[in-house]
């Protein structure tokens, strides 16, 4: 695994930033994805084991304020204006929309339902109510305790749940202040997808959070929004997360459905940075199969990917049209893919403060490692889920021409490139107050 996301769901912040600090004690060089609920709607829990719901069955949907647990008859919503809200024919969906009730009329403060589509329940599933009954905005007043929380701990993303406009992404980071903490925009609901330029522009990446936008939108459009969602992330150098259900049978079962695997490659060959495992792994019965699986498939896609192609149909302006600084380091970024392709290079050799430079020669795809040059232990992190591209910890630079000499030689000792090999480094001044990549060049490797 390159990233472990860290669910504020389930747990309270301290036992979830328990659980980050365990793994960067395991783990200290992968990323951590801490992501915040957002406005979601869940359960009263359920048992541990779960609870079966019949189709057919009749059952009560309570507020979570009267009913602290949830039983295959009885069901609380956390929050109680979701269950006033509900009147007679409305759907509600549980988890991600494999479970369905429709309601048949009140009862005082409840409401009678009847099991339309049934299944297994555990844990504090969502709870799904028409969009036009509640008005519920993210961040939430709760995300910002855990804002607080997550920059104290020095996190290098956050997860920012039910984005509906830019303006959630920068409520977000106004609360994270100075901090370089990235932010990763969910998308998950119809107004995000109207409004996904403008997000993805805000963001410094994406999410396509194929569980509630296929709660949200009809099901048969969710494989053409994971699309668009890929293609708008990579044209402004973002790096794009493909989530939920991607290997879901493998919950319970050793190996995954024919059509899982199908769908991870496409994922990939769609140009998606990262694929991401959720119940698989965090109740599933072997998650280090699954994530082995995932790996597999994942190796497998990219052998098919079309490298020479992919990067063709991006332009310069795509990557920020009121930013000029991304704008030079966007074209010297594509420079460098062209030379690149033209030399048959060893390796593209990014020297980057705040990983931006290697974010910028990812969105082309090339087909040679991207060897990423830092400092900061901070910015590797941040890389692990961008597409294609390897890090090494480097020393701090005196000057541009010093950076790209210890860059090419950390690349050459790392196996990256041999004597007679040529790579492609792009670099930029290291004290800029504004860092931009402004310098390219083609570097041939001579024998000591």
């Amino acid at each position: 695994m390159d990233v472990a996301r860290v669910s504020f769901a389930h747990t309270t912040i301290a036992q979830s930033i328990d659980l980050m600090r365990q793994i960067r004690k395991i783990a200290p060089h992968i990323g951590i994805l801490p992501d915040l609920p957002g406005p979601k709607i869940r359960s009263s829990p359920f048992p541990e084991h779960g609870v079966v719901l019949e189709t057919g069955a009749e059952v009560v949907l309570a507020p979570g304020s009267t009913t602290a647990t949830s039983s295959a008859t009885r069901i609380g919503v956390a929050l109680d204006e979701a269950v006033a809200s509900l009147a007679e024919g409305d759907v509600v969906s549980l988890g991600d929309g494999g479970i369905s009730l429709v309601v048949l009329g009140r009862q005082g403060d409840d409401v009678l339902a009847r099991v339309r589509s049934g299944g297994k329940v555990i844990g504090r599933p969502g709870v799904t109510v028409p969009s036009n009954r509640l008005d519920l905005a993210t961040p939430t007043p709760e995300d910002f305790d855990r804002i607080a929380a997550l920059v104290a701990e020095d996190v290098e993303a956050i997860a920012v749940s039910f984005v509906w406009r830019s303006e959630d992404i920068e409520a977000v980071r106004g609360a994270v202040g100075n901090s370089s903490t990235m932010l990763v925009a969910k998308i998950e609901t119809a107004e995000a997808i109207g409004n996904l330029d403008a997000i993805v522009r805000s963001a410094d990446a994406v999410m396509v959070a194929r569980g509630d936008l296929g709660i949200r939108l009809p099901l048969e459009d969710v494989p053409f929004h994971q699309k668009d969602i890929i293609r708008c992330g990579v044209r402004f150098a973002r790096p794009v997360i493909t989530a939920t259900q991607m290997l879901e049978s493998m919950t319970t079962s050793p190996v995954p459905t024919r059509a899982e695997v199908s769908d991870v490659a496409n994922a990939i060959l769609d140009g998606t940075s990262a694929v991401m495992l959720s119940g698989e792994t965090a109740i599933g019965v072997d998650p280090v199969n699954v994530v082995a699986t995932m790996s597999r498939i994942v190796e497998r896609a990219e052998q098919e990917f079309d490298y020479v192609n992919w990067g063709a149909g991006l332009g310069v302006q795509e990557v920020s049209a009121d930013a000029p600084l991304r704008r030079i380091t966007a074209a010297i970024s594509g420079a460098a893919w062209h030379a690149a392709l033209e030399e048959d290079v060893a390796a593209i050799v990014a020297c980057t403060q705040s990983g931006a430079t290697a974010r910028a020669i990812s969105r082309f795809r090339p087909d040679m490692p991207i060897v990423a040059v830092t400092p900061h232990e901070r910015t590797l992190r941040q890389l692990s889920m961008s597409w294609g591209v390897e890090t090494l910890l480097s020393e701090h630079s005196a000057s541009t021409d010093d950076g790209i000499w210890r860059a090419v030689q950390d690349a050459v000792e790392a196996g990256y490139a041999s004597p007679g090999d040529v790579v492609v480094v792009i670099a930029g001044s290291p004290y800029e107050k504004d860092p931009v990549a402004d310098t390219l060049r083609i570097v041939r490797i001579r024998a000591s």
